[in-house]
């Protein structure tokens, strides 16, 4: 957890921002173990189209790919003009499960890369980063973990291969049940990792919302086991946790959790969904023609309210000009 001291403080005039993330990844059957075959890339085309959505409004979304993802040349080509233009951004997303080299066994313990040896999540980083240095030529600075997956040896990982940013954390969030990290306590404001290597945390974005709000970390967790209180909660205003992303949040329950985000005096606001919900049929968010039209309106009219609160959107780049070391 991080002491108060190590927050990162941004340059005056730097005002409240945002950050467009992308897990760009391969398809997957969700509800089916794990493995390293079984999985598509489709959706990757619908890339183009989403890219030319961002540059329209003026975002600068950040696509953290997976190994499957900087392997498919479709996807270099769709983007790498608009990241040597400074319209897009790419950075490293580790699915350990079809990431080489492949010295593990494929498990749910194992598909958080933190829980790895490591040498093998070192080597396993270093493949990926390479790869995606190949085909996009850009060294990525900014890094998630594959579910959120970080462990004791990832930040030093990071800082020897100059990432600058993680944004691996999801505040709110506890994975432990499936061997994961558990993040409910970790603060939603960005931090330093290791400030002498200039590697700083950029959490996800997750925020309370109801009259029982400031209570939200210890009656929501208590709550896991019974959904459908949880629901009632939620119906009735009294508790309702909301993460900035379209996966399962309705744009007016977006539009609340970013009251709320500023409301508490947040200066970063992080987004972010499964590439795969470009094309319908390939998470359970975005089922067809008509969802996918629901996932660009979502977008439309977050950036619009976003533009209304003078939230600015912002990137990896600005990001680390503006940092105060």
């Amino acid at each position: 957890m991080p002491a108060q001291e190590d927050f990162v403080r941004f340059k005056p005039g730097f005002g409240t921002r945002f950050l467009l993330t992308v897990d760009t990844e391969e398809e997957f059957d969700w509800s089916k173990p794990l493995d390293r075959t079984s999985h598509g890339l489709h959706h990757v085309p619908r890339l183009a189209k989403f890219q030319q959505f961002c540059e329209g409004v003026g975002v600068v979304p950040v696509y953290l790919v997976d190994f499957p993802v900087a392997s498919d040349p479709r996807a270099a080509d769709i983007l790498r003009d608009a990241v040597h233009a400074g319209k897009a951004e790419i950075g490293v997303q580790l699915h350990p499960w079809v990431s080489p080299p492949h010295d593990e066994d494929v498990n749910v313990h194992n598909s958080f890369a933190g829980n790895l040896a490591p040498e093998l999540e070192r080597a396993k980083f270093r493949k990926l980063r390479d790869t995606i240095e190949q085909a996009f030529g850009v060294g990525p600075l900014i890094y998630r973990a594959g579910r959120y997956g970080v462990g004791p040896a990832t930040a030093s990982i990071l800082s020897d291969c100059a990432i600058a940013i993680d944004t691996s954390v999801r505040s709110r969030f506890d994975y432990s049940s499936a061997g994961g990290p558990n993040f409910r306590e970790y603060p939603l404001r960005p931090w330093w990792i290791d400030k002498r290597n200039g590697l700083m945390e950029m959490p996800l974005t997750t925020v309370f919302s109801g009259l029982l709000r400031q209570q939200g970390q210890t009656i929501y967790p208590a709550l896991w086991r019974v959904p459908r209180l949880r629901g009632a909660l939620a119906r009735i205003g009294m508790l309702e946790r909301i993460p900035l992303t379209p996966e399962g949040v309705t744009l007016d329950e977006a539009i609340k959790g970013i009251d709320m985000a500023l409301d508490d005096g947040l200066e970063m606001l992080v987004f972010s969904f499964h590439s795969p919900s470009l094309c319908p049929g390939h998470t359970p968010y975005v089922r067809d023609e008509s969802d996918l039209d629901l996932f660009y309106a979502w977008w439309r009219g977050v950036l619009t309210y976003m533009q209304q609160r003078n939230v600015k959107p912002t990137c990896v780049r600005e990001i680390m000009e503006a940092a105060e070391i």
